[in-house]
């Protein structure tokens, strides 16, 4: 998913600087953001607060939309270097295309896996027909200094380990939890699972000491270590906890996401991820000139990619993991 901004903001971030040396109770606040034509998000990393959680670097949630008299999503090629793009769906279906050949229609608890490394281009699309409701959310993992040159990858599991207990269902999305490890393929410690609730349930979720860890309500809403978390928000739990107790009155869905705190400091901007101003630059022009390093998206035309915006006019500044 491209982030779609007419001016997108260079961010420096990454470095334990400013990383919770303990466990935290942080609301992270949504800003609004509309994808292609017309499709609204919740954009909750990069956001206000907080830029990252371990190694997942970006946040979008979407839905439930009702999307049968539309298009749904629409979003053209665009670039990603140096991140992986985790795709997960609620409700609904998606047309994924990129540069590497894959033509994947994918839909709810399937993991689309997407590494970009060196350079990658990739398309979003509402398949014709599609479902009524189009809800879900986009995540972007950042690729370490030692595998963000990567060769770009595509991987689609229609099938995912997880495990039932007390009123809760978890599916592994990426890294392993509660004995139960996804195919898809990690560069860094962390670790993305789907926990859906029962109504009524009250659970304790295990959790690793050494990561930091967020939780998204994904669909309904639930209380969090006693605080109400709601559709569409996100508490930053921060270090420390072994568990996180959970209580719900209605059927719900929370994304839990963590990591190990990353360590190095990135710059991203627009699709891309580096490490240094004069790296995007160059992301940004190749990609506009049609360079072979993104290559191109079958079933679209030149006119139909989205181009890099206008660089920023000042350099960009260092800063940590928060504002």
């Amino acid at each position: 998913m491209s982030t779609s901004e007419p001016r997108p903001t260079a961010r420096t971030v990454g470095g334990l600087d400013d990383t919770a040396a303990g466990p935290a109770l942080d609301l992270l606040p949504a800003k609004e953001v509309v994808l292609g034509p017309g499709t609204p998000v919740r954009r909750l990393l990069p956001t206000l607060g907080r830029r990252m959680v371990g190694a997942w670097a970006f946040v979008d949630h979407y839905g439930p939309d009702d999307v049968a008299a539309t298009t749904g999503m629409q979003v053209t090629p665009h670039p990603h270097t140096g991140l992986q793009t985790v795709s997960w769906l609620i409700e609904g279906s998606v047309h994924h295309r990129d540069s590497l050949g894959s033509d994947v229609t994918f839909g709810p608890r399937q993991l689309a896996l997407m590494t970009a490394g060196h350079g990658i281009a990739h398309s979003e699309q509402s398949p014709v027909p599609h479902p009524r409701f189009l809800h879900g959310a986009q995540l972007w993992v950042a690729l370490p200094d030692g595998a963000r040159d990567t060769a770009p990858a595509f991987e689609h599991h229609a099938a995912l380990p997880g495990f039932a207990s007390d009123g809760l269902t978890a599916t592994v999305l990426m890294g392993s939890f509660g004995g139960a490890t996804s195919p898809g393929t990690a560069y860094s410690p962390l670790v993305g699972v789907d926990l859906d609730l029962a109504a009524g349930a009250d659970v304790e979720v295990p959790l690793e000491p050494d990561f930091e860890h967020a939780l998204l309500g994904a669909a309904g809403g639930a209380d969090v270590e006693g605080a109400p978390l709601a559709h569409g928000a996100m508490v930053y739990l921060g270090t420390g906890r072994r568990s996180v107790r959970i209580r719900t009155d209605a059927p719900t869905r929370l994304l839990l996401l963590g990591g190990e705190p990353f360590e190095e400091r990135l710059v991203m901007w627009w699709n891309f991820v580096g490490r240094s101003g004069e790296e995007i630059t160059e992301y940004a022009e190749r990609w506009n000139d049609g360079d072979a390093r993104f290559g191109a998206v079958p079933g679209f035309g030149e006119d139909e990619r989205q181009l890099a915006p206008a660089l920023p006019p000042v350099p960009l500044k260092a800063r940590g993991r928060v504002r």
